[in-house]
């Protein structure tokens, strides 16, 4: 595992690690009985659509799916530990493990990177203290050793004040950029882009 410290240091030192196959205790465990957030179990990129199809997903459906991923070992996600604990998620990987990511609109770029950062989940105790961008740097690590050339993200971003924690599951633009992000501003996408080459 390697240690990392937290960006403010008011955090002590988490552990992160790469998924592994036997984890998913630790995934079930972290996420909860919501299933990090309204049963969605990091499946909503990975199912090609919404509306009734992601409704009947939800919850044990999702919990099943993912459970098998993960056991499969064809789910890609960064693991953040204190103390032996889960405390964080980031799952990335190529952009074709993320249908709906394709099939959207809001996302849509002429020259698109191969590799996708998409979904964090943070226990409530550590969020705010800089293991977003923790968890952020580790995935992009883990990508580029697996041979992607790029890796593009999705953040949120707040309009007015403090943001939810719950609704910044694609993450922030402060710690994408200091991950080494940079916004796409040459797409026409209604959503935010940020793009990272390989060092």
């Amino acid at each position: 595992m390697a240690v990392r410290r937290a960006r403010d240091g008011t955090a002590g030192s988490y552990e992160l690690r790469a998924l592994r196959p036997g984890d998913w205790p630790l995934v079930e465990r972290l996420f909860g009985s919501n299933g990090a957030c309204g049963g969605c179990w990091c499946m909503w990129w990975r199912l090609p659509r919404g509306g009734k199809a992601w409704e009947a997903a939800k919850g044990e459906g999702n919990r099943r799916a993912l459970q098998r991923l993960v056991e499969q070992g064809a789910c890609r996600a960064i693991l953040a530990f204190q103390d032996g604990e889960p405390v964080g998620w980031c799952s990335f990987g190529p952009r074709e493990d993320f249908p709906r990511i394709a099939n959207s609109r809001k996302l849509r770029r002429a020259r698109p990177a191969p590799w996708s950062v998409n979904c964090f989940f943070i226990d409530r105790a550590h969020r705010k203290r800089g293991l977003s961008g923790l968890l952020l740097a580790a995935a992009s690590e883990a990508a580029f050793r697996a041979g992607a050339s790029a890796i593009e993200g999705y953040p949120v971003l707040p309009r007015d004040g403090d943001f939810p924690g719950t609704f910044a599951w694609t993450g922030l633009p402060g710690a994408f950029e200091r991950a080494g992000f940079r916004r796409m501003d040459e797409d026409a996408g209604a959503r935010a882009i940020y793009e990272r080459g390989r060092p």
